[in-house]
């Protein structure tokens, strides 16, 4: 299958974020009361999210992950309990807009890898998925989630 990877330029992007160690069978329950708990407190300070939430995958082991779970937001905020106040870091990222079931995202990385080593760069840090609607709202086969990978 073909995709669509194309090399970006970010700015620092402030998050708010909860981070967690989970199984990936925990994970979708993580994300959900995550996302609740940060959605809730941006009503308390009377904020909304500057972009879809995001999910950031510090390591792949699928027993351990550590994930951070969040939203953008237009300026820095102050985190609050499990709640941190963070950023994406500015940089370059290759990304990829993906259409379809979660558990079928493997073949999009594998072409992202590719990419990003054909154009003789490296693929350095955390992975991010921004995800634009979710299994609550659209068929699987509907769902979108942006992959963005930093690269040097």
């Amino acid at each position: 299958m073909d995709y669509n990877i194309e090399l970006k330029e970010q700015g620092l992007q402030p998050v708010l974020s909860v981070r967690k160690t989970t199984s990936v069978g925990n994970l979708p329950r993580e994300i959900g009361k995550a996302y609740g708990s940060i959605m809730q407190y941006l009503q308390e300070l009377g904020e909304q999210p500057a972009e879809a939430p995001y999910t950031a995958y510090y390591n792949l082991d699928m027993e351990h992950l550590d994930v951070e779970m969040g939203f953008p937001v237009s300026k820095q905020l102050a985190g609050k309990g499990e709640i941190k106040a963070g950023s994406i870091p500015a940089g370059k990222y290759a990304e990829c807009m993906y259409k379809g079931p979660y558990a079928e995202m493997a073949p999009v990385y594998d072409a992202m890898n590719k990419w990003i080593a054909g154009k003789g760069l490296e693929a350095v840090g955390t992975s991010y998925e921004v995800y634009y609607n979710s299994p609550a709202e659209v068929p699987e086969s509907e769902l979108l989630t942006k992959i963005m990978l930093p690269v040097r």
